[in-house]
């Protein structure tokens, strides 16, 4: 973890506190068990001769000072001083918590400008209309709980990275329609703005009640008709759009109301799968040395993964096409 070394020998620096509960040590003297992270990792921390009084919520942010300490064969830190950070105080976020390559806000506006080149006056309305309504979420929210693209930003991350795919694969079978193709991509997963409760550092802490109930299918199909409603749009479109949210979980089993039934619903919904994949594989294989097997990873059908050494196996994205560059995006 990145921690500012001081003089006096001691250590501090702006942390995460994932975890922190008030215990009891044998002898009846209370102190704070904690867990501590940025976005290098996490370790245990402790403030022993807790008084009580402070209240310290788990997803924070907190400034500490203390020393760094060995027990039992890991790092633990040793906490003398703790508070809240506060309006004054200098950090990143995203030095704290997981976060996207590129800002979620430069990623939306790279979804936008490219539904603003929309020759299709209907897909452009919706699309526009239903991204600036939950622009203010979109741009910082992850794409899922804990597995792909959990992290700051990972919603457009995610978004962004299936929209260059996509647009490769248009270049090779030309009967795609690709505004529609964009169009299901860019709101598949709006609805996750709705059915995830993100906390103060932009990651996800649950599920809504609303989101348990309904999901984040059935409820973007639902933005997708109240939008053509609004803006008096009656046409097949609509119901393309609908039927690409509701099925691009591929089946059933995976959450889908029903099966991809047309070409651009069926890349949408490989694409989305193929992203997550990718993305999963590489959060394993990075967590470990060149020629070694990862745990298994229950997420990817309970498989150990190796890691051969070949590429650096990281989350680094090409996300500029041709057009962006010509549009001054280097």
């Amino acid at each position: 973890m990145n921690f500012k070394k001081l003089p006096n020998g001691m250590s501090e620096g702006f942390v995460l506190l994932k975890k922190c509960e008030e215990k009891k040590t044998k002898n009846g003297a209370l102190y704070l068990d904690m867990i501590i992270g940025d976005k290098e990792g996490e370790m245990s921390a402790k403030l022993w001769d807790f008084h009580g009084g402070a209240n310290f919520e788990g997803d924070s942010i907190v400034k500490i000072r203390g020393h760094i300490e060995q027990y039992n064969g890991k790092e633990q830190f040793r906490v003398s001083q703790i508070r809240p950070v506060s309006n004054t105080d200098e950090y990143n976020i995203s030095d704290l918590v997981p976060a996207s390559q590129i800002g979620g806000e430069q990623l939306f506006e790279m979804i936008k400008s490219r539904v603003e080149r929309f020759e299709n006056q209907n897909l452009k309305s919706i699309v526009l209309s239903i991204i600036e309504e939950k622009r203010e979420k979109l741009v910082y929210y992850p794409a899922a709980l804990k597995l792909h693209h959990a992290i700051l930003g990972g919603l457009m991350f995610h978004t962004m990275s299936i929209i260059r795919m996509a647009e490769e694969i248009c270049k090779i079978y030309t009967n795609i329609n690709k505004e529609l193709l964009l169009s299901g991509i860019i709101l598949h997963d709006v609805a996750k703005t709705w059915e995830l409760e993100a906390g103060k550092t932009g990651l996800a802490k649950g599920y809504t009640a609303e989101g348990e109930l309904i999901g984040h299918l059935v409820k973007g199909a639902m933005y997708v008709n109240d939008k053509a409603k609004e803006l008096g749009i009656d046409c097949e479109e609509v119901t393309l759009l609908e039927h690409m949210i509701l099925s691009h979980h591929g089946i059933p089993e995976y959450g889908s109301a029903i099966r991809p039934m047309f070409l651009e619903a069926e890349i949408l919904s490989a694409l989305d799968a193929l992203d997550a994949t990718i993305y999963e594989i590489n959060d394993a294989t990075s967590k470990v040395e060149a020629h070694e097997f990862t745990d298994r990873q229950w997420a990817l059908d309970n498989r150990k993964l190796y890691n051969h050494g070949l590429s650096e196996a990281n989350h680094s994205v090409n996300f500029y096409s041709n057009e962006d560059n010509d549009n001054g995006n280097d």
